[in-house]
């Protein structure tokens, strides 16, 4: 495993949606260096019980639905009911839903409803439980993860999705401006095309050329990539790395 100086040794990490590509790159990363990750899954158990398995046991497992309005703060209560003390939040989870503006009223809403409950919501409440619990314990860190899309816009039948990392973004700069001086570090991560499923249901449509056209170096980042960022920025010595937003884009966005 990479991280042979543990320098994140005794922190304990909340990260969402770890069962996921970039949730489980980041999980092993963030064991290899020492810390105890809390694996976040909402259905895929089976999956969770890998991830665990593939870093000694050396964390938690917690089943929560993001999607549910109360899941978020059950998730932290039982997150930190079997921990104790968390040192690090990594609001990894996410969705990415199609809706035409040519759709009924109705269907249009419940998908953007959707989309904010699980993109930022859920994150948001998360973000409230986090920054009581660093307060009370001496500090902490936030990391968001946005999106490419969140600052350079999306694509016509995906809105919502650009919308809600626009929004995950401006809450980690309030979060950084608001609670600094409290020994809180907030940072946004904002990866363009990463090789996830997600990317891959998109090459098998419209093929790779289609997803690398705009970056300039020809490849999507891979899992691991944002994996080690996510393990630099929860460092003890990167407090000054607070309000900033980190591009993960291969030169596609370039502010």
């Amino acid at each position: 495993m990479p991280g042979s100086h543990r320098i994140l040794s005794g922190q304990n990490i909340l990260v969402t949606g770890a069962s996921g590509g970039i949730g489980s790159a980041i999980v092993e990363r963030l064991a290899g260096e020492g810390a105890r990750p809390i694996i976040q899954y909402g259905r895929d158990r089976a999956g969770a019980e890998e991830l665990l398995a593939r870093i000694q046991g050396h964390g938690w497992i917690v089943q929560a639905d993001l999607s549910d309005a109360e899941g978020a703060f059950r998730l932290w209560r039982d997150a930190a009911e079997r921990c104790g003390r968390i040192h690090g939040l990594v609001n990894n989870a996410g969705i990415r839903t199609e809706i035409s503006i040519e759709a009924e009223p109705d269907v249009w809403q419940a998908a953007w409803r959707k989309e904010f409950q699980v993109n930022f919501f859920a994150a948001a409440d998360l973000c409230k439980e986090a920054l009581r619990h660093f307060k009370a314990h001496g500090g902490g860190t936030i990391i968001n993860m946005a999106s490419r899309a969140g600052q350079r816009g999306y694509a016509a039948d995906a809105m919502p999705y650009g919308a809600t990392k626009a929004a995950l973004i401006n809450l980690t700069k309030s979060i950084a401006r608001s609670f600094g001086p409290d020994g809180i570090v907030a940072v946004a991560i904002a990866p363009g095309w990463v090789q996830t499923e997600m990317a891959e249901d998109f090459i098998s449509k419209f093929g790779k050329q289609a997803a690398v056209a705009d970056i300039p170096i020809g490849e999507m980042a891979l899992p691991t990539e944002i994996a080690e960022l996510v393990s630099f920025v929860l460092r003890p010595s990167q407090r000054s790395l607070n309000g900033a937003t980190l591009d993960v884009n291969g030169g596609s966005y370039i502010r």
